[in-house]
Order: C-alpha cells, then sequence, then structure tokens
C-alpha cells in the first residue's frame, strides 16, 4: 500500500529563494535515499507562505527505513542544518494520506501543458 509523506510548510515569505533552495536540495537526496518524491511546491498565486512537499513509499516501514537513513546521511543533514540556520520555514506539520486508488497520478482528460 502506497502512502504520502504530505509536509505543510509555513515559510517566510521573504526568504521563498532560500525554501528553493533547500527544496531543490532534497530533490537530489530523497530519491537517493528511498523516497519517491512527487515534488515541492512553493507559493504563487494566494497565500504568499505556505508551501508544500510530498514524498511517496511504499510503505510505513518504508518510510520509517528513510528516516533512519536521513538521519545519518551527511548531504540531509547539512540541509536541515540550513534551514535551521536561516530560518526560513516557519512550521512544519506531516500528514499520511493514502491515495485513492482511480485517481492517484491521473492526467485530467483534455490537459494541455502550458508553454
Amino acid at each position: 500500500m502506497t502512502i504520502t509523506c504530505f509536509i505543510r510548510y509555513e515559510i517566510d515569505p521573504f526568504q521563498r529563494n532560500q525554501f528553493a533552495a533547500y527544496a531543490n536540495n532534497w530533490a537530489r537526496i530523497i530519491p537517493r535515499l528511498g523516497g519517491h518524491l512527487l515534488g515541492y511546491f512553493a507559493p504563487h498565486e494566494g497565500s504568499n507562505y505556505e508551501a508544500w512537499g510530498l514524498i511517496s513509499f511504499s510503505s510505513l516501514a518504508a518510510y520509517e527505513a528513510y528516516r533512519q537513513r536521513l538521519r545519518v546521511d551527511d548531504e540531509a543533514q547539512a540541509n536541515f542544518a540550513f534551514a535551521q540556520r536561516e530560518r526560513f520555514i516557519l512550521k512544519e506539520e506531516r500528514t499520511f494520506p493514502q491515495p485513492v486508488h482511480d485517481s492517484y497520478l491521473r492526467a485530467p482528460t483534455g490537459y494541455i501543458e502550458a508553454a
């Protein structure tokens, strides 16, 4: 059963570039440590302080093994330290929704990619 770690961040809107650097670092780290990164999302329209990260795992046990690898990985620890030092993340929450099978990773009918 696939699970997704849905991370909701409240960020300092004046430090969006630092959050983007943080997210780009995770784009290298997460797959290497066993997570399937669905993406990080920064504010664009509407809220200027809310961002998200979504990472899928084959099971809760796979997530727990990933967390163990995070704790000992030098690049992961450096990225956590970067966030703490720069203080661009004001609040972080995690939840684990389960995908609705027939809707997961489907593009809408008539979807046209923006140029």
